[in-house]
């Protein structure tokens, strides 16, 4: 069976921190997104956000390739630098005191071993769509809200997990065609047909621009630039 290749956004919430907690991921492959949620009645925050990169991992397959997003150092820095150290030590820290929350630290380090991962660290809050989205699932459920978890094929996915391009070209490797280029300087909004002329108006200023694949795409560059 062919091996597959993921985008992945990850996040954790807890509202107290000792209190109600939620977390919420986004595990999108090449034809196929599915949304994960869930909640606790009193958790931490870290509890949650390793939580979510557990749930986020399982529906991959041994060899599978991934980048998983997230905004907690903690979990970045516990399955990339730290949990090692703690197997060998018995689970200890360098301080000899016990690991907090082992028991998720072993879960995700079983989840994660077999499979290929990229992790990166986002900036949460920073208009990054979807960190945007698993804070949203996170934080709703943790208050008990109902969230609509979307369940689909990929093309019909309206959060732009890929940036400049669809999820699944960025997955595939391929570039995609160029529809159009949108820049808003000033506030102001344009579209423009070649990159040079986007380049022309953005070139040293303060600007934000972004290279859309289709119509669809253009017009939610177009709301999304309208939003900030």
């Amino acid at each position: 069976m062919k091996l597959e290749k993921y985008i992945i956004f990850c996040d954790g919430a807890a509202k107290g921190n000792p209190g109600p907690g939620g977390w919420g991921a986004i595990v999108a492959g090449e034809k196929h997104v599915r949304e994960f949620g869930g909640n606790h009645i009193k958790t931490t925050n870290n509890r949650m956000e390793l939580t979510a990169a557990i749930h986020a991992l399982k529906p991959l397959r041994k060899g599978d390739t991934a980048e998983i997003h997230t905004d907690s150092s903690y979990v970045i820095n516990g399955i990339t630098k730290w949990v090692k150290n703690w197997m060998k030590n018995d689970w200890k820290t360098m301080q000899k005191l016990p690991v907090s929350n082992k028991e998720l630290w072993i879960e995700l380090e079983k989840e994660a071993g077999n499979k290929k991962l990229k992790w990166i660290l986002v900036k949460g809050h920073s208009g990054v769509a979807g960190n945007e989205r698993v804070d949203e699932i996170a934080s709703g459920l943790a208050v008990g809200d109902q969230v609509s978890l979307y369940d689909g094929p990929t093309k019909l996915y309206t959060v732009n997990l890929a940036g400049k391009a669809t999820v699944a070209a960025s997955l595939s490797g391929k570039k995609g065609k160029a529809y159009s280029y949108i820049s808003m300087v000033g506030g102001v909004i344009k579209t423009h047909k070649t990159w040079a002329e986007c380049e022309a108006r953005v070139k040293g200023k303060h600007a934000s621009y972004k290279k859309a694949l289709s119509k669809v795409e253009e017009q939610k560059i177009i709301k999304e630039f309208e939003d900030k």
